[in-house]
């Protein structure tokens, strides 16, 4: 007497799903159902290579195709697949979803609405043009943190040099700075027409978007009759509490 062919749960999962047009998803935690067609709309994507002739995904428990990857934005980028339906909010998030899981023609899409083309033709643009300037922000959040034992604050001094004109000075300028020199962190020059209140407004926007309350204002010092004024440094304060 021959024995049944014995399949293990997820591969007799697999089998069953790779026969049916509907799919079963669980993205994170979200749950989704769909058709292969759907997930195989655009050939190049993501989505279509890993539902393929033979899915690359493993199963949950129940069965469906499991994505290790947060599914709050999922639903619309199954939305756009579906029915080439735009979302009118979460415009970057669902945007980051576009690009992760290479949905060409979403990516094309929102990438003209207005909340990101500012972002990307204007203000990336800019910043594009700013030398070092992630590695600074980078830079200023460790040292804000580094400072921020024991106590509400934590304070930065950044000097900002619009042109080249202004780096010529620089030695000077830091030369007259009262506070710790090595701990300063610059920015520029930049050729670009934007002024030094749009890179501080920059500064502001990206690390408060990682979740911390910043102000700006001029740091002035204290001149002497002869020495002349530079107004290339800000203060920067954290307030952590």
């Amino acid at each position: 007497m021959s024995l049944p062919d014995y399949k293990s749960p997820e591969k007799q999962s697999s089998a069953a799903h790779t026969n049916s047009p509907v799919v079963q998803l669980n993205v994170g935690g979200h749950l989704f159902s769909t058709s292969l067609s759907t997930l195989r709309k655009h050939p190049d994507s993501m989505l279509a290579e890993l539902f393929s002739r033979q899915p690359k995904l493993r199963s949950d428990a129940e069965g469906r195709y499991f994505i290790d990857r947060d599914g709050s934005h999922f639903g619309a980028v199954l939305d756009f697949l579906r029915s080439d339906r735009l979302p009118t909010e979460n415009i970057q998030q669902v945007h980051r979803e576009a690009v992760y899981y290479n949905i060409k023609p979403l990516i094309k899409v929102l990438e003209e609405t207005p909340q990101l083309f500012g972002e990307l033709v204007g203000r990336q643009q800019f910043l594009s043009r700013v030398p070092h300037y992630k590695e600074n922000i980078e830079v200023l959040i460790r040292i804000a943190r580094a400072e921020a034992i024991a106590a509400r604050h934590s304070t930065i001094i950044i000097c900002v040099l619009r042109t080249e004109e202004d780096l010529g000075f620089y030695d000077n300028a830091i030369n007259s700075l009262e506070a710790d020199k090595e701990s300063v962190v610059t920015f520029g020059p930049w050729k670009a027409v934007l002024s030094v209140k749009d890179l501080l407004d920059c500064v502001k926007m990206d690390i408060e978007s990682q979740g911390y309350r910043l102000s700006i204002r001029p740091h002035i010092l204290e001149r002497s009759f002869l020495s002349r004024s530079y107004d290339f440094f800000h203060k920067l304060t954290f307030t952590w509490w």
